[in-house]
């Protein structure tokens, strides 16, 4: 029978007596974890960051009317040329209205859908943005900015003013931040937008918008839904976007396709809307984790090398236990708990090394005008990795301790006493 408060009183005696090589030990295990704590939440916190600056700026499901060649050219009306070898120049698109035809009741139809957080559309305008002298073309976006800020992101990205001003302001304008800053414009300023026919509305800066991507900040603002309709002359049906928000994104693109079947328009999900995107995200994480997984076993290896070496000092006191008494058994049991030992104490102040050091970063000023709303390093503090890190610490001590423990399992006693 295994006495166990004998095993772990001897254990503790080996470690308290070699303070020296035990330190080194559980050091070598507190900075193998902590490295690995700090290094993967601040390599996720960053991914995060860029996955969210350009997805918070896509719906899960975009639907709208696309400009298309026709499937049918006029010569495959005629029977005559039906197996003949046709070239057709110059072909042109179908003549199609931008406006998603029936967008209110489809609309509805989709608040209604349990999987659907929400649905918000939208009625985009080419225009003349002017200023003095200055013309800048850009894009007009009509919203529903209270639902917009419901579904996403859009507060974070005010960096003056504020949605409800917009909200009560029906020739309010959000300006895009690029815009506004070659035009010299700020909130309370006004500001032309003319249409492609030529007509001028003023319009006053309720706000400024910025995404953090400058191909938009320099082109786009929005407007209340009605004041596009206004500006185009178009009445209050007249819709040119859905975007739709899902509860689950993994159906974005089922849904897009059944979407497209039933109402007969595009629908384009975030998936095929990102592609390149979501490449690049993923090769990323992937070298995200294959870094992370290179630093714990590097970290694995010191820590075998460090106990093997705590072990091999204490030969001669494993022959003095065989000969008192203690099986191969006990003798292993004995190492195997300084390991787990070390690796309990070394495994949770790596932890704890690596949440300062995290809560260090995160504390760390991170200034740039692209993100104004960003102001510290993004850290990801997921509880999975710190149950990681424990679980390799005490993964690698155990096997650590165990293989060298296993040899000395089986040393004769009398050939370590008589140093052969």
């Amino acid at each position: 029978m295994i006495n166990w408060g004998v095993i772990l009183g001897i254990a503790k005696t080996h470690l308290l007596t070699k303070m020296k090589s035990t330190i080194t030990a559980t050091l070598g295990v507190t900075f193998g974890i902590g490295a690995y704590i700090t290094l993967v939440s601040f390599m996720t916190g960053l991914n995060t960051m860029l996955d969210d600056l350009v997805l918070n700026q896509t719906p899960h499901i975009h639907i709208y009317n696309e400009i298309r060649p026709s499937p049918e050219q006029p010569i495959a009306l005629y029977d005559d040329f039906k197996n003949a070898f046709n070239v057709v120049h110059s072909i042109k698109p179908k003549q199609s209205q931008k406006k998603i035809h029936n967008a209110l009741p489809i609309l509805n139809y989709l608040k209604k859908q349990p999987n659907v957080q929400g649905a918000t559309p939208q009625l985009r305008a080419q225009i003349f943005y002017l200023s003095g002298s200055i013309e800048l073309g850009g894009n007009l976006v009509g919203v529903d900015i209270m639902e917009e800020v419901r579904l996403s992101k859009v507060r974070d990205n005010i960096v003056e003013g504020s949605p409800e001003a917009l909200k009560s302001n029906d020739n309010g304008i959000l300006l895009g931040a690029g815009l506004a800053d070659k035009m010299s414009l700020s909130v309370g300023d006004r500001v032309q937008v003319s249409t492609v026919s030529g007509s001028i509305f003023p319009l006053k800066i309720v706000g400024i918008y910025q995404s953090g991507i400058a191909e938009i900040d320099n082109v786009q603002s929005f407007v209340n839904l009605k004041t596009v309709q206004r500006i185009l002359g178009e009445a209050e049906n007249y819709v040119t976007d859905i975007n739709i928000k899902l509860l689950d994104i993994a159906q974005a693109p089922s849904m897009a396709y059944s979407l497209e079947k039933q109402f007969n328009i595009k629908a384009l999900d975030i998936n095929e809307a990102n592609a390149q995107f979501e490449t690049g995200s993923n090769i990323r994480n992937l070298i995200t984790y294959a870094v992370s997984i290179t630093l714990l076993i590097v970290a694995g290896f010191g820590i075998y090398n460090i106990l093997n070496m705590l072990i091999y000092e204490k030969m001669k006191d494993i022959a003095i236990l065989k000969a008192t008494g203690f099986s191969g058994t006990d003798v292993q049991l004995i190492f195997m708990s300084q390991a787990i030992i070390i690796g309990l104490g070394g495994g949770f102040l790596g932890l704890l090394v690596g949440f300062v050091l995290s809560k260090i970063i995160d504390q760390t000023p991170f200034e740039t005008e692209a993100l104004p709303t960003i102001t510290t390093y993004p850290v990801n503090y997921d509880p999975t990795y710190y149950i990681i890190g424990i679980t390799f610490a005490l993964l690698s001590t155990f096997v650590a301790g165990y293989l060298p423990s296993n040899r000395a399992k089986n040393i004769d006693p009398v050939k370590i006493i008589r140093g052969t």
